[in-house]
């Protein structure tokens, strides 16, 4: 079956057509026009978007979950209504992100997420799965686990990725004794390395970009910035990720994490080609909650939910965020006034690109598949279809 949308204002990468129309056939975009360019047939489905905006689908490439799951609980069920939570706000494509934790619990929950990847029907494609940590600074852990933080150890993710080769991003901070041979494996290995929870100088931070690293896990937080070291001072990897154009950049737009007048100046000077948006969502994405928890039920850690963010209790760091995809554009776009153009791409063609699947997802363009989400002038979501599917229709 077809379908046709009607009277759409529909967003690409480099324009909004007015009263447009597009069609979708065999799971992809067949085509895309202006006005009611598309002669519908008896077995067609339409849909008239009533002017509304027509997009491609979220991709959301750091997440730890959503409705009160965690991808660390330690079942299929939990990983699937974590994804399932996130598609009501219009993420169609998804990359569930691990703490540091347990190794036993850390493999567990591999295989879980692996065997959640092979369900499509009514849910998000998972694209990978992201590892953060437990590779960090123990200057720089935030809300990870102290107790399981540890310098990389060849042996040890060599075995892990042989075990599961769905894994596409790792988070590691690049100063550590033996993080820049792991760098160099991870690029040989095509997955993505990216700098996090570091406590690196500029220096540092041009040895990571060479030996393999080529984004930074959620700017500014995390990580160095700015210091003085007796009567010089040092870039951190805040401000290097800034300097450093061939670094993309993740940051939570949940207006939270990062102030509006940062988040302004991040968008300045990066431009949106090099920003990635992600929720870094745990547990309460998606809920009316005032206390939660930080990874897995069973060795997780208690936060606090005050304001639409979630603080661990000691008030010193956040406890991740509870923001869902609709959130960071509404945030982008109507707080932070970046165009409706740019503050979609952020969250669809760019991390697309990070991930190299930019030849069929992250954009409305004819042959790419049709993971398309309608909202309004609130980002509110209105329908989610993926590939050709129709997952949500309110």
């Amino acid at each position: 079956m077809r379908t046709i949308f009607t009277n759409a204002k529909i967003v690409t990468p480099y324009r909004i057509i007015n009263h447009g129309s597009l069609l979708v056939e065999a799971e992809k975009i067949a085509g895309i026009e202006q006005g009611n360019a598309f002669q519908a047939r008896e077995s067609d489905r339409t849909i008239d978007a009533k002017g509304l905006y027509l997009a491609p689908g979220f991709i959301d490439i750091h997440t730890h979950g959503a409705g009160n799951a965690d991808f660390l609980d330690g079942s299929l069920d939990a990983v699937l209504q974590a994804c399932s939570t996130h598609m009501k706000h219009g993420t169609t494509s998804i990359m569930p992100s691990t703490l540091s934790c347990p190794e036993e619990e850390l493999f567990a929950n591999l295989d879980n997420i692996v065997e959640a990847s092979k369900i499509t029907e009514g849910m998000p494609e998972i694209i990978g799965i992201h590892l953060e940590g437990p590779y960090f600074s123990p200057r720089q852990n935030a809300a990870q686990d102290a107790r399981f933080i540890k310098y990389p150890n060849p042996a040890e993710y060599e075995a892990l990725y042989e075990r599961c080769s769905f894994i596409k991003r790792w988070s590691v901070a690049p100063e550590l004794p033996g993080a820049l041979e792991m760098g160099r494996w991870l690029r040989k290995n095509d997955i993505i390395a990216s700098i996090g929870h570091s406590d690196a100088v500029y220096d540092e931070v041009v040895l990571a970009l060479e030996n393999g690293y080529s984004m930074v896990t959620h700017l500014f937080n995390g990580m160095s910035r700015l210091t003085r070291r007796n009567a010089d001072m040092y870039l951190g990897v805040a401000e290097s990720a800034l300097v450093l154009d061939d670094l993309y950049v993740e940051i939570i737009a949940d207006g939270k994490h990062l102030p509006a007048s940062l988040l302004n100046l991040i968008y300045k000077t990066k431009g949106a080609d090099r920003i990635c948006l992600v929720t870094d969502s745990m547990r309460a994405a998606g809920m009316d909650v005032k206390e939660s928890i930080l990874g897995s039920i069973k060795s997780g850690q208690r936060v606090e939910i005050e304001d639409g963010v979630a603080y661990m209790p000691s008030r010193e760091s956040f406890g991740g965020s509870v923001a869902t995809a609709d959130r960071l554009i509404r945030v982008m776009h109507r707080v932070v006034g970046v165009p409706l153009i740019e503050s979609v791409k952020m969250m669809t063609l760019v991390p697309a690109r990070i991930l190299k699947i930019d030849g069929r997802k992250g954009s409305l363009e004819v042959e790419k598949e049709a993971d398309i989400i309608l909202f309004d002038e609130n980002i509110d979501i209105k329908l989610v279809m993926a590939k050709g599917n129709v997952l949500l229709n309110t």
